[in-house]
């Protein structure tokens, strides 16, 4: 039997490309061995095992010199969020600058797009835009809402004692720079609509879609981070609401399930409703019917409270 040396460490458990095996001496009679997959151009894999969306990221953009992992990709990389119906994470995108030819690869859609300084990052060690340009890149493919509702994560500070950042990922002023900087990227123009209706203060998804509904619906603009006491910076808050009517809303999602969440959520509960405000719950099954029945409740409570 002929015996196989084992790869230098850092190559035996993971996607590597034929420059890294080179620069650390490998022979190429050894990337033949039955240990070693064939990836595709310029690529090797480690065979017996599934390659992780951040893993297969990783080696395609180092084997394409000049590209960065970009559009769904990159959201899902950085935790931005997409859509049920986005985010097959079997498919790579990759964007190269626009001087540059487009990335053509099995698993990969390739971009060329103009990219100015600052755009892209590293995250994890691996190349991948930065989320604001993320969320302008992906404008022409999201509805509306959700770019409103990605943007108001962008732009949502954050809880430092939960979070390792003090900073929003953007701050609007820098979401409108972006967008001069690029008129004629597709999807542009709806990336301004959506700037004029982010707002400061939804912690998720739902709630700006909360929101938005609550509009839509006929009530007024509600304000966000609703604290039941202004005057007490420890005060329990609501997801958004009404102070001149006394209404709360809150938009329950999974994290609300853990036995400490609930402990505070009662607090929180019954404290609004102890100082005789109209406090509602709402979640995933009313986020399901548009939140028909709930809006038609709050505007129940806001003719009550008038």
């Amino acid at each position: 039997m002929v015996r196989i040396n084992p790869l230098p460490d850092g190559l035996d458990a993971r996607p590597f490309t034929v420059y890294e095996s080179r620069a650390l001496g490998v022979a190429t009679k050894r990337l033949r061995a039955k240990d070693v997959a064939d990836g595709g151009r310029l690529i090797y894999l480690p065979t017996g095992r599934e390659i992780e969306l951040l893993e297969r990221a990783r080696v395609l953009a180092a084997a394409t010199p000049g590209a960065w992992v970009s559009h769904e990709t990159a959201a899902l990389l950085t935790g931005l969020g997409l859509p049920p119906w986005m985010g097959n994470e079997e498919t790579i995108h990759l964007s190269k600058p626009h001087q540059l030819p487009r990335v053509r690869r099995t698993g990969v859609i390739g971009h060329r797009v103009r990219v100015f300084p600052g755009e892209v990052m590293n995250h994890q060690g691996v190349p991948v835009s930065v989320r604001p340009r993320t969320w302008l890149d992906l404008a022409a493919e999201l509805p509306l809402p959700y770019v409103i509702a990605m943007g108001d994560q962008l732009i949502r500070r954050p809880r430092p004692a939960f979070e390792s950042r003090s900073e929003p990922y953007a701050y609007p002023s820098g979401l409108r720079l972006l967008i001069r900087q690029h008129p004629n990227l597709q999807g542009v123009e709806k990336a301004r609509l959506a700037l004029d209706e982010m707002r400061v203060g939804a912690d998720s998804y739902p709630e700006t879609f909360l929101r938005l509904a609550m509009r839509d619906g006929g009530l007024p603009e509600p304000e966000l981070q609703l604290p039941l006491d202004p005057l007490d910076p420890i005060s329990p808050r609501a997801d958004l609401g009404y102070r001149r009517f006394r209404i709360a809303v809150q938009y329950d999602g999974a994290h609300h399930l853990t036995r400490e969440q609930q402990s505070k959520d009662n607090r929180r509960d019954e404290a609004f409703l102890s100082a005789g405000w109209s406090y509602f719950k709402v979640n995933a099954d009313d986020l399901a019917e548009g939140f028909a029945g709930a809006i038609a409740r709050i505007k129940k409570a806001k003719l009550r409270a008038m």
